[in-house]
């Protein structure tokens, strides 16, 4: 007996839950899944659509009565340079960054439990285990690397060579990110909470525009900005900025 696969990818609608982010709103999600041979270029397609992408799901908000989610992406070459923006990368320059695999470490995980407890305690994401941890990374048929962010250590002559391409250097900073036909797509970053003062929040989004632009990519996807939600405000401060309405991608300088 032979299944037959469809063609064209199926696409599904969840059941209406409490919004985590406007209260007294519900929200449903429309998804499909990101399989086979043909999942990287899907995923592509529909990013430029307005998708995100959680493991091997791609979905969007798909509320009746609400429109508060915004894609955004951040045009590099147009993206002002403003004071406070370099003096961002200049309070973090103790940093190096590395591209590594999309597989997870006990020292990703620590500094992704402690951040999500101070920042998100009270979030779906409260009660991940190592395990779940690993799937978010690691179960991915698209183009995925975790950039690490580390304190550039003291150069010794006397230290030994580390081996296996393995990082040295104090952890800061991890981000997820996939890499699209026409930019990189952050899907979810986190760093050590005991070092707010630096913004490494900011500092990553910044990095990542300076990555885009050196690999000759013309975006950065920031996923939703969510007007109403302050855990999603900062987003409108890196202009300019392309947010996807009705009519397509619009510029969006103010």
């Amino acid at each position: 007996m032979t299944i037959e696969r469809p063609e064209f990818p199926q696409f599904f609608i969840t059941e209406a839950a409490p919004c985590p982010y406007i209260d007294g709103k519900v929200e449903r999600k429309v998804f499909t899944h990101l399989v086979g041979n043909e999942a990287v270029t899907l995923n592509n397609v529909l990013a430029n659509g307005g998708f995100r992408r959680s493991q091997n799901i791609a979905y969007r908000p798909s509320c009746e009565d609400c429109h508060a989610c915004v894609s955004v992406r951040i045009p590099v070459d147009k993206f002002i340079w403003k004071k406070r923006f370099l003096r961002v990368l200049k309070r973090n320059k103790h940093l190096s960054s590395h591209t590594m695999p999309a597989v997870t470490t006990p020292e990703q995980f620590s500094l992704f439990s402690d951040y999500v407890a101070s920042r998100h305690g009270d979030g779906g994401m409260a009660d991940m285990t190592v395990l779940d941890f690993s799937a978010m990374v690691e179960e991915s048929s698209v183009n995925t690397n975790l950039i690490e962010y580390r304190r550039q250590p003291q150069i010794s002559l006397a230290a030994p060579a580390i081996p296996n391409g393995r990082q040295t250097g104090d952890l800061e900073a991890v981000a997820l990110t996939d890499r699209l036909a026409d930019g990189l797509s952050m899907i979810y970053s986190f760093f050590d909470i005991d070092l707010a003062s630096q913004s490494l929040g900011t500092f990553m989004i910044l990095d990542h525009i300076q990555k885009a632009k050196k690999m000759g990519l013309p975006y950065l996807y920031l996923g939703y900005w969510i007007n109403g939600s302050q855990k999603m405000s900062y987003k409108a401060d890196f202009l300019p900025q392309e947010r996807l309405g009705e009519n397509g991608w619009v510029l969006v300088d103010a």
